[in-house]
C-alpha cells in the first residue's frame, strides 16, 4: 500500500493552523497544492477528515481521532530519517568482514583499533576463513568485503593489493638453525617440516614456485592453518614455514625466526568486493582505513 506522505502533512498542518492558508504557509506551498493533497488523501481514504465551509474548518469525528495517528506517523518518520542521516555522516553500525586468519594476526590489530577510537560505536565481526572462504563470504554477502589471498578471482569481484607477506622458517630457540639469520629453501629439507597441508591456500602457492626452482619440500607434520604451526613450534615440536603476518611480534619469546632465501617467496594479501557493491558508511570507513594502510607489513 502507497502511504500519501503529503496527504497527512497537509492534514496535520490544516488541523494545526486552523486554515489551508495557514497549512501552505508552513509547508512552504500554495493553498491549492495543500487542498490538492488533503483531497487526494481522503479519496485514499474513502472518508472526510476535514469539514470545509466558506469561513471556518472543522475535524470531523474521523479527522478527530486519526489526528493523532498522524501526527505519530510524521514524527516516526521523521525520527527514522533523522537517524538514516546521522549514520550517513557519523559512519555509524555494525561492520562484517572476512579474511585469511594470518591477516587479523598481525595486519588487522592496530587498525582496528584506530577505527574504534574514531567509530567507538561501531561493532566489528570478523569471519576468519581459508582463501577460497572468504571470497565466498563476499560473494554470499555474509560479510561486505575481505582480506585475502591473491590469485584467480571470482569475475564478480574486484580486488585491491594491500601488502606482500613473505614465508619464513621458525624454530625452537635451541633449535640448531635458531643461530641463523637466513637460510635457502633446499637446506630444509633435511629436517623434519610443519608444512601448510594441501587444502591449505599456503600450499597451493608454495608447491609449484618450489616445484619450479627444481624442489619440493616434504612434511613431517601437516597443518591447515599457521597459527597451529606456530604453537608447535613454540612447543619444541619442529621448525615450520609460514607467512610472517602468522608470527605476533613478542607473543612467543621462545620462537625464532629466520628469512627464506633462494628464491625468496611471498603471498600477495588484497582486498575484495562484490563489483556491484556499495558499502555501509561504517564499512566504508573502515575500508578506507585499510587501503591507508596499503604497504604495510
Amino acid at each position: 500500500m502507497k502511504i500519501d506522505i503529503l496527504g497527512v502533512q497537509a492534514f496535520v498542518a490544516i488541523a494545526d493552523h486552523g486554515s489551508f492558508q495557514g497549512a501552505a504557509g508552513a509547508l512552504h506551498v500554495t493553498q491549492t497544492a495543500v487542498t490538492l493533497r488533503l483531497r487526494k488523501l481522503e479519496d485514499f481514504l474513502g472518508v472526510t477528515l476535514i469539514e470545509r465551509t466558506t469561513r471556518s474548518i472543522a475535524l470531523t469525528e474521523i479527522g478527530r481521532d486519526f489526528l493523532p495517528q498522524a501526527r505519530r506517523l510524521l514524527a516516526e518518520l521523521a525520527g527514522a530519517l533523522v537517524e538514516i542521516r546521522e549514520t550517513g555522516i557519523a559512519r555509524r553500525g555494525d561492520v562484517s568482514i572476512a579474511c585469511v586468519p594470518t591477516v587479523g594476526v598481525q595486519y588487522l590489530p592496530r587498525i582496528l583499533q584506530a577505527y574504534s577510537a574514531r567509530y567507538p560505536h561501531n561493532r566489528i565481526k570478523i569471519l576468519d576463513h581459508a582463501s577460497s572462504a572468504v571470497a565466498e563470504a563476499v560473494l554470499r554477502r555474509e560479510v561486505e568485503f575481505g582480506i585475502h589471498i591473491a590469485g584467480e578471482h571470482h569475475p564478480e569481484l574486484i580486488s585491491v593489493a594491500l601488502t606482500e607477506d613473505r614465508y619464513v622458517l621458525i624454530c625452537p630457540k635451541d633449535h640448531p638453525l635458531a643461530r641463523r639469520r637466513r637460510i635457502a629453501w633446499r637446506q630444509l629439507q633435511s629436517y623434519p617440516l610443519i608444512f601448510a597441508g594441501e587444502v591449505s591456500s599456503n600450499r597451493a602457492l608454495l608447491d609449484p614456485t618450489l616445484k619450479a626452482n627444481g624442489f619440493a619440500l616434504r612434511s613431517f607434520y601437516e597443518v591447515q592453518r599457521s597459527s597451529t604451526a606456530v604453537g608447535l613450534v613454540a612447543q619444541g615440536v619442529g621448525v615450520a614455514v609460514v607467512p610472517k603476518l602468522a608470527i605476533q611480534e613478542g607473543a612467543y619469546p621462545t620462537v625464532r625466526v629466520i628469512e627464506l632465501v633462494d628464491p625468496v617467496v611471498s603471498r600477495s594479501l588484497v582486498l575484495i568486493t562484490r563489483k556491484a557493491a556499495h558499502l555501509s558508511p561504517a564499512a566504508q570507513a573502515l575500508y578506507d582505513m585499510i587501503r591507508e594502510h596499503e604497504g604495510d607489513d
